[in-house]
């Protein structure tokens, strides 16, 4: 059967699948004539309230957190990697191609003011990510063979044991953990790298590419967070920075059109473009990329956080907030601006062809060197939801070699084939996972409120006194 049949086939089968989830977890109200999906406003919510009630904390500690990745050794307990590595393996779960290819998705459907609500709903994630990673460092658990496993399963769980519903926390627990597997299916990256892959190169095999792909995943994730984590520490600084480099230069080539460009955010930010996506449309497609972007209010990079080496789980806390900075107010940030200043989301195009098309029409030669920074941001996303989805896969059935196995199977089955699903479709099934987890995560959280602010508030007087 020829390729392109067996990638309809594909599509055609899980559709149905992926567009009846969609329409569960995205309920969406009426709003002003808009649709607004409830689970949404839950984060968003969540992000300010964090926020407000920890007192702007992601201003207040964000000089205390480089002080602990510049100096290590001053809080250095058990645990697998170190604070640096688990950063930059939680970065690489989320910078990659969410930064290529949701951003201008975004900005095509709700206009520039888009890029406005996407920076504004980063700058409070990091609260969130502060809150979940934190927790999930307090209450991981240490397997028999040593090594820490930890995920917001073990706080969920203990947030509805403190109001005596514990076979509740078991179920949201269970739902979490079987949506992490879900989200771990990193169809949406690999068929993005695939699609840059053949639209610059001219060449249609999304299964031998998908192959080759997993292949290449599987040699990484054999070795656990402790070789993602070498990896990643090396990997995703360079794939950040030459990524931003390459945005810098684009910026400076259009100066003379930037603060058109800034100003048509703003008025679309607010509905006083009417040729953008209005307020509603621009602030609901800002968010919703943002989060799938940054991942806060979701816990996956707990799961990385929690094998940080630490004594103080709060001063992981403080490392994780760093993320939606990095990931959403400056990464994600950097490619709206050149999306939005070369004009080229109004053409025809989608997802990460948006990306290429915006940074070709300056550099000539860029969207080669965009088929590699798309799979390499595809491939740090691969290899970080791999350990996310086994440490679930864990909680669920029981930490055993088979299990493990069994679950690394699976996945590289399924990145083999995710370069033969539509834009569409993956976009669908993963957000559809991803928000699924925020559900019981957030509701965890709020139960926790006063355990949290009581512990930063001890951390605070004990660190600053």
């Amino acid at each position: 059967m020829p390729e392109q049949s067996i990638s309809e086939s594909i599509n055609q089968a899980i559709m149905p699948f992926a567009d009846g989830m969609s329409a569960v977890i995205f309920y969406s109200i009426n709003i002003f004539g808009n649709d607004v999906p409830l689970v949404l406003i839950g984060l968003f919510s969540a992000a300010v309230f964090f926020t407000l009630s920890l007192r702007f904390i992601n201003l207040r500690g964000f000089t205390h957190s480089i002080k602990i990745l510049r100096d290590p050794d001053e809080d250095v307990g058990e645990g697998d990697v170190s604070h640096f590595q688990a950063l930059t393996s939680a970065l690489s779960g989320t910078v990659g191609i969410g930064n290529l290819a949701s951003v201008p998705v975004a900005i095509a459907i709700g206009g520039p003011g888009a890029l406005f609500w996407m920076i504004v709903m980063g700058f409070f994630s990091m609260t969130t990510k502060f809150v979940e990673c934190y927790m999930s460092v307090k209450y991981r658990r240490e397997s028999p063979n040593g090594e820490v496993s930890g995920g917001p399963m073990y706080y969920i769980e203990h947030a509805f044991n403190k109001i005596n519903l514990p076979k509740m926390g078991k179920f949201w627990a269970i739902f979490f953990a079987v949506s992490s597997v879900g989200g771990s299916m990193t169809i949406f990256p690999v068929s993005q790298a695939y699609v840059q892959f053949s639209f610059t190169t001219g060449i249609d095999a999304p299964l031998i590419f998908g192959v080759v792909f997993s292949a290449i995943v599987g040699v990484a994730i054999i070795g656990g967070i402790k070789t993602i984590g070498r990896v990643t520490e090396i990997v995703v600084p360079w794939m950040c920075g030459l990524y931003l480099l390459a945005g810098v230069v684009i910026l400076v080539i259009n100066a003379s059109v930037l603060p058109s460009a800034l100003a048509s955010i703003i008025k679309g930010a607010f509905g006083m473009d009417a040729a953008a996506g209005g307020f509603i449309g621009a602030l609901i497609n800002g968010v919703r990329r943002a989060a799938y972007s940054s991942e806060a209010g979701f816990g996956s990079a707990a799961f990385a956080h929690s094998a940080a080496r630490t004594k103080k789980p709060i001063s992981q806390g403080y490392v994780a907030l760093l993320e939606p900075f990095i990931d959403t107010v400056v990464v994600a940030t950097m490619t709206g601006l050149v999306v939005v200043v070369t004009g080229v989301y109004t053409q025809d195009l989608q997802g990460i062809e948006i990306t290429s098309a915006a940074f070709g029409s300056v550099i000539s030669w860029y969207p080669t060197l965009l088929v590699v920074a798309a799979i390499l941001f595809a491939y740090s996303t691969c290899i970080a939801w791999a350990y996310y989805g086994e440490r679930a896969a864990i909680y669920l059935f029981g930490d055993s070699k088979k299990v493990i196995n069994s679950y690394k199977a699976f996945l590289l089955v399924v990145i083999a084939t995710a370069s033969s699903i539509h834009i569409s479709v993956a976009i669908n099934i993963v957000d559809s996972f991803l928000f699924a987890m925020a559900i019981p995560n957030i509701l965890a959280l709020y139960l926790l409120s006063s355990e949290i602010r009581q512990d930063v508030r001890e951390y605070e007087m004990e660190t600053f006194k």
